[in-house]
């Protein structure tokens, strides 16, 4: 073997080559893990309560220049640094009542998935019509996200930050997977034809095929959104319903655990009550069924008889059936429960919770989580049960589908009260834990995508607000304020055609995640055939 020597005066010329001279190029090295992160933060600000909605666009133009043609792995730091500008200010709301470690470890934890969705679109960002390739990337970390850990926690959705934007219609056309699918491929898009159209001008040449993908790439989600309008429609199909919804608002302070249960059912009660006293005086037309909010009554109705005597009353009073909100113990079990209420025969159907809060309703390995932290323990001293049925209450003459809060993010739980037979959908809702934070605002924009996704009025009652009405096109027609008692009644339409959103379920997501690994595929293979080519 031979060994060469390398002279002082020759190394002295490489070192520039190897390692950075001056601040100055320091810097340089540190631009795209700045602009990762403040792509994040960008794409954060485009999320309610703010109606930026088009942020979302540059904010993945950003993200295409920062990982377009880079390793896996520096898509990998690159990504997670992207998740944790959109992820920690988005979910600040967690950390509300329990303080920040849960709150940064929670958005540290999703922000993995975007490290992983990082590392996918720098790999496949050198195959042509890379955008189409990059956007089917994302979404298949979407829907990761939604399904693991601890059934899944799809929060931060790119479709949860569009209900007020242009490509709002696509949600009736393939649900959230499709709607986030065309505005992270027009932001690809919109960076792939600026690069193109700079190189252009320095090269004086235009690359047609590529110029067409990423004009495409534009075009196509935007005439689609267009194009998608026309099944967007408030007309009702099955007559109105006159509805109303109860905000009792919830004690803020001075009370023990018990009273502030006790506190919380009496409110409802008495704002029923005052609903109905304006009914007798003329003032507003009677409803047809009265909804209150998740958690209006964590008195066990069933073994209190001073709870049911209450409700009871407040059903009489306004002679409509009411859904109620409800902590139920049974069997030995205990279950988030929505109560239909009859003005007549009293309880006669119930709902029980399917898709339960980890860390709220039940603790996910317990033993360990007691071991580090026993105040979860003590937070959380018995778990939830899951409900196994779509529940569907015949309220008057329409048929209500109930998506419980937390329900409301999970496609697969909005979709099966629609193919149940919901004619109209109700979200209700306990936000009081999360003060005046922004949660309720981009919980509310989730319904307002429901509402357009499967073509129903959607109604959201929460215990200390916002609660709202939306119509099927997604608009909010009446909303209360936040920690105020109030009431809203309307009379909203019925529906019950079916959106290609609705038909299709599951699908749209399934083929993007197919487009995904098919690019993963191509993209890897390119690399190994690649190195062989090189090692040959």
């Amino acid at each position: 073997m031979t060994v060469t020597a390398t002279s002082v005066d020759e190394s002295d010329q490489l070192q520039p080559q190897t390692a950075p001279s001056s601040r100055a190029e320091r810097l340089v090295r540190l631009v795209p893990a700045l602009a990762a992160a403040l792509c994040g933060v960008l794409l954060y600000v485009s999320f309610p309560p703010r109606p930026l909605w088009w942020l979302a666009l540059p904010a993945f133009a950003g993200l295409g220049w920062v990982l377009r043609g880079r390793g896996w792995k520096a898509g990998l730091g690159l990504g997670y640094l992207f998740g944790l500008g959109f992820l920690l200010p988005l979910l600040v709301w967690t950390g509300v009542e329990v303080g920040p470690v849960p709150w940064i470890a929670l958005a540290a934890i999703e922000a993995m998935f975007i490290a992983l969705v990082g590392a996918g679109i720098a790999a496949v960002s050198r195959l042509p019509a890379w955008p189409l390739w990059a956007a089917a990337v994302w979404i298949a970390g979407e829907a990761a996200r939604a399904r693991v850990p601890f059934h899944g926690f799809p929060w931060g959705k790119v479709a949860f930050g569009q209900a007020d934007g242009v490509f709002l219609p696509l949600a009736a056309v393939g649900g959230s997977p499709v709607l986030g699918f065309a505005v992270v491929l027009c932001g690809f898009g919109l960076y792939e034809a600026v690069r193109l159209g700079l190189d252009a001008r320095r090269t004086r040449e235009i690359r047609r095929s590529a110029a067409a993908v990423a004009l495409l790439s534009v075009a196509v989600p935007v005439a689609g959104a267009v194009a998608a309008r026309a099944l967007v429609s408030d007309k009702a199909q099955d007559g109105y319903t006159t509805v109303a919804l109860i905000q009792g608002n919830v004690p803020r302070s001075g009370l023990e655990f018990n009273a502030q249960r006790r506190a919380v059912l009496d409110y409802h009660a008495r704002e029923t009550e005052r609903l109905a006293a304006e009914v007798k005086a003329g003032k507003i037309a009677r409803p047809d069924l009265v909804l209150w909010p998740e958690n209006s009554s964590d008195v066990d109705p069933f073994a209190n008889a001073d709870a049911y005597a209450v409700i009871d009353q407040a059903a009489k009073a306004i002679g409509a059936p009411i859904s109620v909100g409800g902590v139920v113990a049974r069997d030995g079990k205990l279950w988030n429960e929505q109560i239909l209420w009859d003005p007549r025969k009293g309880p006669t159907d119930t709902y029980d919770k399917r898709q339960i809060q980890p860390f709220g309703e039940y603790l996910p390995l317990r033993g360990l989580i007691g071991a580090i932290n026993g105040n979860w323990t003590s937070m959380v001293r018995q778990d939830f049960s899951r409900g196994t049925k779509p529940g569907v209450f015949t309220m008057d003459r329409a048929k209500v589908g109930l998506v419980t809060c937390y329900e409301a993010a999970f496609d697969w739980a909005v979709r099966s009260e629609v193919t149940d037979g919901a004619q109209l959908i109700s979200v209700p809702s306990n936000n009081a834990t999360f003060d005046r934070s922004e949660m309720t605002y981009q919980q509310l924009a989730m319904s307002r995508v429901r509402a357009v996704e499967h073509s129903r009025t959607v109604t959201v009652p929460v215990t200390s607000g916002v609660s709202a009405i939306i119509m099927p096109d997604g608009r909010i027609t009446q909303k209360t304020g936040m920690f105020v008692h109030a009431h809203l009644v309307q009379k909203v339409p019925l529906r019950s055609s079916e959106t290609p959103a609705t038909r299709l379920g599951v699908l749209p997501e399934i083929a993007l995640v197919l487009v995904a690994a098919g690019g993963l595929g191509w993209a890897i293979g390119a690399g190994v055939r690649g190195r062989r080519t090189r090692d040959a």
